[in-house]
């Protein structure tokens, strides 16, 4: 593939997807071209090969105009390190810091080195993604003190919320400083439902892997499941059929209407419009029942499996879902009318969290919250895999990156998908849901790239030579538009904070791992 003027000798995988090995200081020159040309770092993380006789590795994904490039570099297993690209891509500044904490690969000259994922759980020299990491070992019971930076002056005063909340969200610190009520920094924490995930894939089998995909982040499951098994099928060679692939799609499309119905609700209660709140909410339920009667499952659990989909669709089926999509989205679009006349609502969001353009591309901003800030990346329309490549997906932008914006976004996502639905379910090709995978022979790797609701859903696969899951990597769009809540939060007001994080809605769980 070609960046610029260099040919940087990375082959296709499929999927608009290439792959590449190189030395790590050649890394930095890709980043830069990268960067230089438009693109983005989309993901970064790491590897013990040592089992493999290959020492140490980084990875990196990078969002190319030519697609997707996933490139490896190899580290000598002594002192394995490799250039930051923080000061190129500063969204790579969690995951190194991840990736030092779990496996100890460290970023050289970073200037941001804190831990991220060490809550006091491991001894400073023990790094649990390493191959020989002993579970058994007890956990150190030092102090975390997290070295929070501090702002001073007259009339400066820190508040601190969670990790605990006062509801069912996940936990994750914030910590506020302020002048009376409006925010002059805010500085989070995350990482405290670190689950030992990527962890947990070593040595299964690759059916168990999908379930355990699947549940990295609850509320995309299906994006999570379907980039899984794209990454398992692209590594075993294997092809799934035509009606499951599309099949695929009516899911994923499913998944985002879901959660772009809640998000509705939720934005209108944070602003006292509990009217908004109980109608989107009444018609996201609608939605998950008649998805539970058809596939088996609200959220959709465990319908996409390596090889297909364990789920079908009647002709009935068909009529009441296409039924059901047609009644929702007249509903929605009498309830924008009512969003887009309130005055109150629009006062609050209108200028509301802002996150300007020109630093949303510094900062990579990326998947809903970036389209509302003018980043217009979706894979589903600039980098079509079956069966999108027949749809026509029309990319639903704003430029002004507040609040409203990012609602305006998913008002028009949710048309989008529902008339994606209606064409998948006319266009449905008859066959199989499910082929067998070929067998595995020898090591081999795979990638999977999924447009999911709240961005791109990256799963990187390496499976071992007896067919089990060697190490797998999950990504989630959250790690790069968490910082941007830091960006969105300042000069506005401390009671504008669960309004302008619910417009965002990231996850927790999708990059904590």
């Amino acid at each position: 593939m070609k960046i610029g003027e260099h040919d940087w000798h990375l082959e296709p995988l499929g999927n608009h997807i290439w792959r590449g090995r190189m030395e790590a200081g050649q890394l930095l020159a890709l980043a830069r071209e990268v960067k230089e040309e438009g693109g983005q770092l989309i993901a970064l993380w790491g590897s013990d090969n040592r089992h493999l006789g290959r020492g140490f590795a980084v990875h990196a994904a990078l969002l190319t105009s030519a697609g997707l490039a996933w490139v490896t570099c190899a580290l000598p297993e002594d002192e394995p390190a490799y250039p930051d690209l923080a000061h190129i891509f500063p969204q790579a500044d969690r995951m190194q810091r991840a990736t030092f904490d779990l496996l100890g690969i460290t970023a050289t000259d970073a200037v941001d080195d804190r831990k991220w994922l060490r809550h006091g759980a491991w001894l400073a020299d023990v790094f649990p993604l390493r191959r020989d990491f002993d579970a058994s070992q007890p956990a150190t019971h030092d102090t975390d003190a997290y070295p929070f930076i501090r702002v001073e002056g007259d009339g400066v005063h820190e508040i601190p919320v969670g990790p605990i909340h006062a509801g069912t969200i996940e936990p994750g610190h914030f910590r506020f400083s302020i002048i009376g009520e409006r925010v002059l920094k805010l500085e989070q924490r995350l990482g405290y439902t670190h689950k030992g995930t990527e962890k947990r894939f070593e040595g299964m089998d690759l059916a168990t892997g999908a379930k355990l995909a699947g549940r990295v982040s609850g509320d995309s499951h299906s994006a999570y499941a379907w980039a899984y098994c794209m990454a398992v099928e692209t590594a075993t060679a294997s092809e799934a059929p035509p009606r499951a692939v599309w099949l695929r799609a009516l899911f994923l499309e499913i998944e985002r209407i879901a959660n772009h119905l809640g998000d509705l609700g939720y934005l209108g209660n944070d602003v006292a419009l509990a009217f908004g709140f109980t109608h989107f909410w009444r018609l996201k339920e609608d939605w998950l029942r008649l998805t539970a009667k058809l596939f088996g499952h609200r959220y959709l659990f465990d319908c996409i499996v390596p090889g297909g989909v364990a789920r079908d669709i009647s002709d009935s089926g068909r009529a009441e879902l296409a039924a059901e999509a047609d009644r929702i989205e007249a509903e929605v679009r009498s309830l924008k009318a009512i969003y887009d006349d309130h005055a109150t609502l629009q006062d609050r969001f209108a200028n509301t969290g802002v996150c300007k353009p020109a630093l949303a591309a510094k900062l990579g901003l990326t998947g809903l919250a970036g389209r509302a800030s003018a980043q217009a990346w979706d894979a589903r329309a600039q980098f079509p895999q079956a069966p999108y490549d027949q749809l026509d997906v029309s990319m639903a932008t704003q430029r002004r990156g507040d609040v409203l914006a990012r609602a305006e976004v998913r008002f028009s996502e949710i048309t989008e998908s529902m008339r994606l639905i209606r064409d998948l379910l006319a266009r449905l090709p008859a066959g199989d849901i499910h082929a067998p995978l070929t067998p595995v022979q020898d090591v081999c790797e795979g990638l999977g790239w999924v447009e999911g609701w709240r961005g791109e859903v990256l799963v990187a696969v390496r499976i071992g030579a007896d067919g089990t899951l060697d190490r797998v990597h999950p990504h989630d769009p959250s790690w790069q538009n968490w910082p941007l809540l830091e960006v969105g939060i300042l000069g506005n007001i401390v009671p504008d904070f669960p309004l302008i994080n619910k417009s965002f809605n990231l996850s927790y769980s999708g990059q904590d791992l």
